[in-house]
């Protein structure tokens, strides 16, 4: 089984020196690959003086997340990409146990490691954790991070576990799965894709696990930080998208006229602390949603008549609002 770890990278030569070296030591037996979406820093000039074993790939411009790894993608020949973010710190051997699972386990698709904190190498990190699940309204959630407590790890989460979704920071699929699912969806640009694409994969049969005997740190807010409007703008469109695409008829308009109200709440939520350029966001991302949703009608039409898991059993029948905010339920072992 061949493997191909794929970095995308943007004006982040830093981040290149800084993580880059512990990819190359401890990946034994895969390629590395850097696809740069339209660097206008000095990424390629440290890729080419301290990097000349890694393949580069040069995209035209920025393409965004979504479309900068499907257009990377399509020139790497192997039978596992492995997505990984450039602020990633891999651990020696951390890619063994992941390939050895998918060698085992042909119904599975994709995975994740366990990924830690680079700020706190402690705690959990807040972009997948010990594997992603979504509740009955289409917020995500992690094992280890809940809304917006990250737990530490203390072992708690250490079984190999079925999950919904598999972090975009250090994504393990298959070749074979990510085109027969259509990759990414490239009008998501950044930002909730990878759930996209795994609720694709799940409601089609395909397995998607976690597996924390692998362990990766993860710097995050490499791109967008934590608050920026932009960052708010993507999460809440994107969010609403992933919903149409993917809820069954029975279950999307009562879903969407719920999370109109609870996205009001968010908005005035953030005008109450100050944030208005983030609550203005919500209201942009609403609207963009509302122009743009007939686009994705044929896409909706082919999610629903290639499902055949129905319904998936790692989305959560209960709100997490509700739980968090209600009953205090502020880890993932406390969820009922």
């Amino acid at each position: 089984m061949t493997a191909s770890i794929v970095i995308l990278n943007w004006n982040g030569a830093a981040m290149l020196r800084r993580f880059l070296p512990s990819v190359l030591e401890g990946s034994s037996g895969a390629e590395v690959v850097v696809a740069d979406n339209g660097s206008t820093d000095e990424s390629l000039t440290v890729l080419e003086r301290d990097f000349p074993r890694v393949r580069t790939i040069k995209l035209e411009r920025n393409l965004g997340f979504a479309e900068g790894y499907n257009e990377a993608l399509r020139r790497v020949q192997s039978d596992v990409y492995v997505l990984l973010n450039s602020d990633v710190r891999v651990t020696p051997g951390w890619l063994s146990p992941l390939l050895r699972c998918l060698e085992e386990r042909p119904g599975v698709a994709a995975l994740q490691p366990k990924i830690r904190s680079e700020w706190d190498m402690g705690r959990f990190e807040y972009a997948g954790a010990a594997g992603g699940f979504i509740d009955s309204l289409g917020y995500p959630y992690c094992r280890g991070r809940v809304l917006g407590t990250v737990e530490e790890d203390k072992g708690q989460y250490d079984s190999v576990l079925s999950v919904f979704w598999a972090s975009g920071a250090a994504l393990v699929i298959r070749s074979r799965d990510y085109w027969q699912a259509g990759g990414l969806d490239g009008r998501f640009f950044a930002h909730q894709e990878e759930i996209d694409l795994c609720w694709r994969l799940r409601s089609r049969g395909r397995g998607i696990l976690c597996v924390p005997q692998s362990v990766v740190y993860h710097l995050g807010g490499g791109t967008l930080p934590q608050g920026s409007p932009r960052k708010t703008f993507l999460n809440f469109r994107n969010n609403l998208l992933l919903l149409y695409k993917n809820l069954p008829e029975r279950s999307l308009r009562r879903v969407l006229r719920l999370r109109l109200w609870l996205d009001a709440l968010a908005s005035l939520q953030m005008l109450a602390t100050g944030q208005w350029r983030s609550a203005m966001a919500v209201w942009r991302a609403r609207r963009e949603f509302r122009r743009i949703r007939r686009d994705f009608e044929p896409a909706r039409m082919e999610n629903l008549s290639r499902t055949v898991l129905d319904p998936i059993p790692e989305q959560a029948t209960f709100s997490l609002l509700w739980q968090y905010y209600v009953l205090g339920h502020r880890t993932f072992s406390s969820l009922r």
